[in-house]
């Protein structure tokens, strides 16, 4: 394996504007926010005036019984100590429970982190720093999780749901054997399908699964899971909880961040709800509110507004956090100083900073996580016998592949003179045009502009012949492009960490993390 290229995400087209601003302190308010070793001691003390031991108290107590099932390393174990003490601080990631992880970039968000809390050990001596992932383990959209592809195949698993996914127990196993039958001729394949049995096995719940599956990926690193779902953490929320449900605080005090951003940006990533919270019973529905009684809908349970504070104050677990609640809930419950994550989740933690102030909770650190490609060497070969370059095919390949279609195309540069020429022709001829009447001028323009869409339609035209007999050139380029996004997106939102894993086993996670950048935001290309 060999890193070819870092490229930044400043120089990546598909890269949302807002991201890109955000990086580069474009964004009023939120220059203190990004990756600085400053911005880090701000942080530390920031975090350090407003963690009171008393949290830290119940995080451990959390954190131990939730870990006590896993064989946990020596690093993970002087974690857990360490968090118990005031000069400790955590860095915190979080994903979906898919399965078997999901799509790759499950795993490169996490090794940042780590790598990031040993980036700052060296620059922070007197301060611990401690990789956390954070499980979303309410969620309850099966659907978008019970699946992973790999290069040759896509496995699914099929459960009853509606409720927090991380509740699920598993009973279909079927996608196990087919994917032995997958790897079980890698140089690792073993080492996987022994890792997916473990997790996987019938009885378990989705949350068990995964925590065994990162235990197992990352537990030498130091890294320690945490599940949202739990009462002692979500009695923390209460106060919160309940200015959301009277208030509807978040929505209120984000408004104007949401406006700002909307109008500069097009859109939000996430438009906040009256009340951002759902409701827990056998499953996970959305809490409004109708003027005079709270409704669980798509449910009969109703509740007066003393009777669902009543509800809160006995039953804080459940109350489940949405997407645009739950950073407030992991930011409350934990020592952070950043989050690190992909594009989507950075733009909606944008929303959120005034209401962050609101509650006088510090508004951490972003870090719009590093992208990593794998790309074989036959297939690098392929990219410069056709005179490309890999930055090529993170900008807009249609305009690269029209452009290669009709290089040095002898008709395309007569059509290009003449077109200067009608240009420069038509110019003299308005000039004089303007010295008589106003409707020969208007006439002159009008007769320009149907000339010029000739050429047009003729550059159009040509580009479609041109198209029609270079058609191996063309395959070529497409094929290549499939090379570089399988179904046409980045690799890292497709594959499974099993198709690298399967060849190199845990080096292939050691090189990743040597090769993650923690100071930028890059798109990491390794030949293999």
């Amino acid at each position: 394996m060999k890193t070819i290229n870092k490229i930044s995400f400043n120089d990546i087209e598909s890269i949302p504007q807002l991201v890109k601003d955000f990086l580069n302190q474009k964004i009023e308010g939120f220059e203190n926010n990004t990756f600085s070793l400053d911005h880090f001691k701000q942080q530390i003390h920031l975090k350090n005036d407003s963690f009171s031991s008393g949290k830290r108290e119940i995080l451990s107590q959390v954190l131990e019984g939730q870990l006590s099932g896993l064989s946990l390393s020596s690093k993970q174990k002087e974690n857990l100590e360490n968090l118990k003490q005031p000069n400790t601080f955590t860095i915190t990631t979080g994903h979906q429970l898919n399965l078997f992880s999901g799509p790759v970039f499950f795993v490169y968000k996490i090794l940042q982190t780590i790598k990031t809390c040993t980036y700052l050990k060296e620059n922070f001596p007197d301060f611990n720093f401690v990789p956390v992932y954070w499980m979303a383990s309410e969620d309850h959209d099966f659907a978008e999780i019970n699946h992973f592809k790999t290069e040759n195949n896509y496995y699914e698993t099929n459960e009853k749901s509606g409720g927090p996914v991380g509740r699920i127990e598993i009973s279909d196993t079927y996608f196990i054997s087919e994917f032995e039958k997958e790897f079980k001729d890698s140089i690792f394949g073993t080492e996987l399908i022994l890792m997916m049995k473990e997790a996987y096995k019938s009885g378990n719940t989705l949350t068990e699964a995964i925590k065994i599956l990162v235990n197992r990926l990352f537990s030498e690193f130091g890294l320690l899971i945490l599940d949202g779902d739990s009462k002692e953490l979500k009695n923390q929320m209460k106060e919160i909880f309940k200015d959301e449900l009277l208030h509807f605080g978040l929505q209120k005090t984000s408004k104007d961040k949401v406006d700002f951003l909307t109008e500069k940006y097009g859109k939000v990533q996430v438009n906040p709800r009256e009340i951002n919270l759902f409701y827990l019973s056998e499953t996970r529905d959305r809490i409004e509110f109708n003027g005079q009684k709270y409704i669980i809908v798509d449910k009969t349970i109703q509740f007066t507004e003393e009777e669902i504070l009543a509800e809160l104050e006995n039953h804080p677990e459940k109350f489940s956090p949405n997407a645009l609640m739950r950073p407030i809930y992991q930011e409350n419950v934990l020592p952070n100083l950043a989050y690190i994550g992909g594009n989507a989740e950075i733009m909606y933690w944008l929303e959120l900073k005034d209401y962050f102030s609101k509650i006088n909770i510090p508004f951490p650190i972003l870090i719009p996580r590093n992208s990593m490609l794998f790309l074989k060497e036959k297939t690098l070969g392929k990219i410069e016998k056709l005179d490309l370059k890999i930055e090529d095919f993170f900008q807009n390949f249609t305009v690269l592949t029209n452009h290669k279609i009709l290089k040095d195309n002898p008709i395309l540069q007569l059509l290009d003179e003449k077109e200067e020429l009608l240009i420069s022709n038509f110019s003299a001829l308005r000039t004089s045009a303007e010295t008589t009447e106003k409707s020969f001028g208007n006439m002159v323009k009008a007769e320009e502009v149907r000339q010029l869409k000739s050429f047009k339609r003729m550059k159009k035209r040509l580009l479609h012949a041109e198209k029609i007999k270079q058609n191996e050139l063309l395959e070529r380029l497409e094929n290549l492009f499939l090379d570089v996004h399988p179904a046409k997106t980045w690799q890292e939102r497709v594959y499974n960490f099993s198709v690298f894993f399967s060849d190199y086993g845990y080096s292939w996670l050691e090189n990743c993390l040597e090769e993650m950048v923690v100071q930028d935001s890059k798109l990491i290309i390794v030949a293999i």
